[in-house]
């Protein structure tokens, strides 16, 4: 499976991450409510998104959104921990900036990136913080199943607890 395809809907975008996306991507992602129910609330601060930012790269699954009508970047997400046996890949790391909230840009974008892992893998994987509610019931919007929680190590902190959802097949 390529990790970093690239995707068009019928709203949004997905290319691989680019060093040169860092500004556009920062400004995106400024916004102090898009990480309040995160489990690293600070990440719209420079120096703690530069960590975010740099991991992304180095992941080789990180993806760049943009909204398809003005190309404007709008947020990312990426593929991580893909596995041939069980056949599964994880969707996650997703943010989109506030202007953007509400559910089309979010089910097109889900849509894109679910649809292009079932082609590839039996199962998709979603890791959501146990406090992120707004992530939670967008995941539950788009039929994704809640297989219950487990612990996550994360390389900022000390291990946060998630709630695991799955999607087994494709998105209409």
């Amino acid at each position: 499976m390529n990790l970093q395809p690239t995707l068009t809907g019928e709203l949004v975008e997905l290319s691989p991450l680019r060093a040169e996306d860092y500004a556009a991507l920062l400004a995106a992602a400024s916004d102090p409510l898009i990480w309040e129910m995160h489990p690293q609330p600070d990440r719209y601060q420079p120096d703690v998104f530069r960590k975010f930012f740099d991991e992304a790269l180095l992941s080789g699954g990180a993806l760049v959104i943009r909204e398809r009508k003005n190309g404007s970047v709008i947020g990312s997400s990426r593929f991580y921990d893909f596995s041939a046996q069980p056949s599964s890949v994880i969707i996650g790391y997703t943010f989109l900036a506030r202007g953007y909230w509400g559910g089309v840009f979010n089910r097109d974008l889900k849509k894109l990136m679910v649809n292009y892992a079932l082609a590839s893998v039996k199962t998709a994987y979603f890791q959501v913080g146990v406090k992120n509610l707004r992530s939670q019931a967008a995941m539950l919007k788009i039929g994704a199943i809640n297989t219950g929680v487990q612990e996550i190590a994360v390389s900022y902190a000390p291990p946060k607890k998630s709630y695991i959802f799955k999607i087994e097949s494709p998105l209409n």
